[in-house]
Formats: C-alpha cells, structure tokens, sequence
C-alpha cells in the first residue's frame, strides 16, 4: 500500500470538490457501440494501446499494424490480430483470467483519440485467423472484444506532448539501445552489441 499524507485524495467526494463535473460534452460523446463516425477513427488508426488487468495486476501493451488492423465485426465487437512478439503473452494471460480489457487507439498526424472498453476473449479458430493473414502469415489467436462504451479523448495531450512534431522528435543515438539495456538487466548474460546488430534482420523475419 502506498504511503498516504495529509493531502492525499482518499474519497470521490473529496475528488469531486477538487475538480467539479464533467461538462456536457464529455458525457454525450460516451456510446454503446461503434458509430460510423467512431468506425472511421478505428480504420484511420495504425496503433492501438492495449489495457487489460489480472490476478498480478495491470498491464498497458503497445499493438501496431497496418491501419484498420483492429477490425469492426459489427457495431458492438472489435477483432484485433495477436501478431508475432516477444512470447511473454502478458496481456492474453490477463484476458484468459479477466475479460476487462481496454483500447486506446492513436492516429498520426491528428490529436484526436479514441477509447475502447469492454470484454474480451481469445479465439483461435483456424478460419477466423487465416483471414488476417499478411504474407501468408496468420496469427495464433484473435482478441475479440466485446463493446461496452466508446469515446473519443479531446485533443490535449496530443497537443502538449507535440506528438506528432517530427522537429521535436528524440535522436535514437540520445538513448539506449535495447541491448545495452539486456546487457545490464541480464547482468551481461545477453551480448547487447550483438543483439542491436542481429534485431534488424531478425524482425524482418519474423513481422507478422
């Protein structure tokens, strides 16, 4: 439990008084299923933040592909390809115990996004995921979400993060690479010059 001190917000009451209502607009927006207006972010997007929660807590999961990989079965049900990753399978752990799964969907060049909550299951029916495949290259299960409500987010944080400014964006060179990071947390048993170097040609292989 994390310590609390006198200023700590501990009640909704209390939330509330320090923020007040939500306006009109922030209520109206909330529906029940995907609208043609929502259905046209969903196409637009290429990535897609995955939220889902288990017995060892939460988990936010990054899922990108080409635009409208995330797929509208009908106006209540979403299907999201599980494509090829690192195998530690933590977001399909947490929906095989937890159906609670959320989605939050960004789309280059605009400020606008959209969220996605609702109930999920993982389907691995032989048909349904030959139908995403790319290259020939089909993934092992489909999230398939159930909709429970779906809402676009204003624009703010887009704006203030200058998301989308290529002139502000950070110098790869400036960072860590991911092998210098495995060099460290694997305490060396992980060569990092050679696993930046061999990733390239190794991702290409095994995309989707």
């Amino acid at each position: 439990m994390l310590e609390q001190d006198a200023h700590s917000i501990t009640s909704i009451d209390a939330l509330e008084a320090l923020y007040g209502t939500p306006g009109q607009a922030s209520l109206v927006k909330v529906t029940d299923r995907v609208i043609p207006e929502y259905a046209t972010l969903i196409e637009a997007s290429p990535f897609v933040a995955l939220a889902t929660i288990g017995p060892e807590g939460i988990d936010c999961s990054p899922r990108g592909d080409k635009p409208g990989f995330v797929r509208i079965h009908d106006e209540q049900t979403l299907m999201m390809p599980d494509r090829r990753g690192n195998n530690r399978m933590d977001s399909l752990r947490n929906i095989v115990r937890d159906e609670r799964v959320a989605f939050l969907f960004l789309i280059p060049g605009t400020g606008t996004t959209l969220r996605v909550n609702g109930r999920a299951r993982l389907s691995a029916d032989p048909n349904l995921c030959a139908s995403f495949a790319v290259d020939k290259a089909a993934p092992r299960s489909v999230i398939v979400l159930s909709v429970d409500e779906v809402y676009f987010q204003c624009a703010r944080a887009i704006v203030r993060s200058d998301l989308w400014n290529s002139e502000k964006y950070v110098d790869p060179k400036d960072l860590p690479t991911p092998g210098q990071i495995l060099q460290v947390t694997s305490r060396a048993e992980i060569d990092g010059a050679s696993y930046d170097r061999e990733w390239s040609g190794r991702a290409r292989k095994t995309m989707w």
